[in-house]
This record gives C-alpha cells, sequence and structure tokens, in this order.
C-alpha cells in the first residue's frame, strides 16, 4: 500500500482538518494541535486572528486532558506555527535524552 503524501513543514508532515491543524508526525513522542478559533476576512480571503497551539504527548496510556503538554493562544497562524515547531524540536529533544 502507498504511503500518504502531507505537507510538510520543517521536515514534519502538517495535516489540516477544517480548523484544526496537526503538526508532527504521530509515531514520534509528541505532536503540536492548532487550533483556529477566529478568522476576519482580508481581501478575498478569511485569515485566521485567534489560534490555540498546545503540544501533545502521543502516549495512547496517557486520558486526552494530561496529555496536553503545553497550551498559548497566538494572534495568527504563522506565530503559532512557529512557537509549536520550536516546542515540538525542544520536546522530541528532551525525549530523545536516555533516562
Amino acid at each position: 500500500m502507498a504511503e500518504a503524501k502531507f505537507f510538510q513543514y520543517k521536515g514534519k508532515p502538517l495535516v489540516r482538518c477544517g480548523d484544526t491543524i496537526y503538526y508532527g508526525d504521530m509515531n514520534d513522542s509528541f505532536v503540536i494541535k492548532m487550533v483556529i478559533k477566529s478568522k476576519q476576512p482580508a481581501n478575498d480571503l478569511e485569515v485566521a486572528d485567534k489560534v490555540t497551539v498546545q503540544l501533545i504527548s502521543t502516549d495512547p496510556n496517557i486520558s486526552p486532558r494530561k496529555a496536553i503538554v503545553k497550551t498559548s493562544e497566538k494572534s495568527d497562524l504563522w506565530t503559532a506555527i512557529d512557537i509549536g515547531s520550536v516546542w515540538l524540536k525542544k520536546a522530541l529533544k528532551e525525549a530523545a535524552k536516555p533516562q
């Protein structure tokens, strides 16, 4: 079976379903979840002006509530993606350290 191709940002998959965007590989220890809370018109487009960013553990043994490691709200999508990529990089680096 062929593997699905996703958009990539800084080498990680970026997948959108409606107003929810996931950034990262679900096989890794953490992913970023971004939810567009509100939009405003800009020319002929709708632009996100309120985005919730969450660093989430992918451990299936953790409850969904406890899986949220960090959360923040940003005023645009690019700022949300930038902070999310930093959080994800740091979290994956920490998870890769030997215990």
